[in-house]
Order: structure tokens, then sequence, then C-alpha cells
């Protein structure tokens, strides 16, 4: 298949990498989200998707490197969901700059709140990219039902 170039697509995935960027991996969560036991490959894969958008913008993306990005995304809000949420305010209290704590307590009290807001556009974008599948495979198999990582997809993302 060729690479997607769909505007929405495109906007979604740039919307997603704005909303990692401020309320995900920002400077109060980051050093916390990389204490995360997540392989290299699947770090990459997360910022190929929320910090390389303008790669995407200019030339487009294969569709399954995209599920692949999305897969990723989802284990990390899996991840994060099971190991920084339970001690993300103890973790957060124990770095150093006291004249950012009110900052630091905002970011952990919407840690969660952001971490849903992150796998839902994380669902439509897996959605949207499907329905671009379906149309696209003709009377062949669609690329998704081809990726083993996109089973779990909706239990990661849902939390559930």
């Amino acid at each position: 298949m060729e690479r997607i170039k769909d505007a929405h697509i495109l906007r979604l995935i740039e919307q997603i990498g704005v909303h990692y960027r401020t309320n995900i991996s920002n400077r109060f969560l980051r050093p916390i989200i990389l204490q995360m036991q997540i392989d290299k490959s699947t770090w990459d894969q997360i910022e190929l998707l929320t910090e390389k958008t303008e790669l995407f913008i200019y030339n487009g993306v294969h569709i399954d490197d995209l599920y692949k990005q999305i897969a990723a995304c989802a284990r990390f809000v899996e991840l994060a969901r099971n190991s920084v949420v339970p001690s993300l305010r103890t973790k957060l209290n124990a770095i150093p700059g006291g004249h950012d704590k009110t900052l630091r307590d905002m970011a952990a009290n919407n840690f969660v709140s952001n971490l849903k807001v992150f796998a839902d556009l994380l669902h439509e974008l897996y959605m949207n990219i499907v329905e671009l599948d379906k149309a696209h495979c003709g009377k062949g198999k669609p690329v998704y039902t081809q990726i083993s990582e996109l089973h779990s997809l909706g239990y990661f993302l849902a939390g559930s």
C-alpha cells in the first residue's frame, strides 16, 4: 500500500504528538516515564508517532508502520497504568525542585485523565486506519489482520 496522506489522519497524528509531549512526557513526568521497563524498539516506535510528526505530514506513512507505532503506544499506556500511576505522586515528590511543586502536583493530578485522552486518541487513529485499510485491501486481507501486536490493542487502550 502506498503512504497514507489523508489530512484527517495526519491531523490526528499531530494531535496525538502534541498531547503526548504536553501532557504525558512533559518536563515533570518524563524522568518517571523513562524509568518504565520498555525495550528500545518500542520506545523508538513511540517516538516516531509522538515526536516525528513532521515526517508524516511531509512524506505520509506506511500503514504497517503506523499500526506498529499505535501498538507500541498502546503497550506504553498499559504499562503506565500499571507501573507509573500507583506510585506517581511519591516519585514526583522525590524529584528536587520545590518552586515547581504546584505544576508537578497538577501533572500528577491530571496524569490518569491525560493518559485516557492519549489512549482515546490512539483508538480513534486506529479505527480510522482500519477503515482506510479495509477500503484499500480489495479482495485481499487487510494489513491489520496480519499484525499480531494488534490483537490485544483494545485491551491495552481500554485498560480492562
